[in-house]
């Protein structure tokens, strides 16, 4: 049986939030758990398109807030599928303010670690990854060394 391979743009994806009243917290941002469900939603979207069965996330790495967000501001989440295992996914996932000119600010950037699940819920394989740019196949090796260094903090407990 052949092996079936994905593009990268086969799964990317984009949503948009305006940011509300109820999104904000005591200093008036938006809360970081909010925009964490945001982005975990649209990794499991981007790891979904991609292997076309259930996910899970597994693990979240480099999750960095850059920037707030604030009442009325649009916020745009971008994913994308950077590495596959056999089971398992990395998904990018940029988030930035959008302004009424269109101009994008970076406000957060993370990976997200997703495993694809049979009917059964239990890990099964995904397609692999068709790299067609240079940004791809750097994005690939860096995948590679995230993998490493969650194995290698895995092996010592933290």
């Amino acid at each position: 049986m052949s092996e079936t391979f994905k593009k990268v743009s086969d799964s990317a994806a984009e949503t948009l939030h305006i940011v509300r009243p109820n999104h904000l917290n005591a200093a008036g941002r938006l809360f970081g758990g909010v925009l964490m469900q945001w982005i975990d939603e649209l990794a499991g979207l981007v790891a979904k398109r991609h292997s076309h069965m259930n996910v899970t996330t597994a693990s979240v790495d480099n999750l960095r807030f850059l920037k707030g967000a604030y009442q009325r501001d649009v916020v745009v989440i971008c994913g994308k599928i950077t590495y596959v295992g056999n089971t398992s996914m990395e998904v990018r996932v940029d988030s930035y303010v959008e302004d009424l000119d269109g101009v994008r600010t970076p406000i957060n950037r993370a990976y997200f670690s997703m495993v694809a699940l049979d009917d059964n819920d239990k890990p099964c394989r995904v397609p692999r990854l068709e790299l067609e740019t240079d940004e791809e196949k750097e994005e690939w090796e860096k995948a590679k060394l995230r993998k490493e260094v969650r194995m290698m903090r895995k092996e010592v407990g933290i």
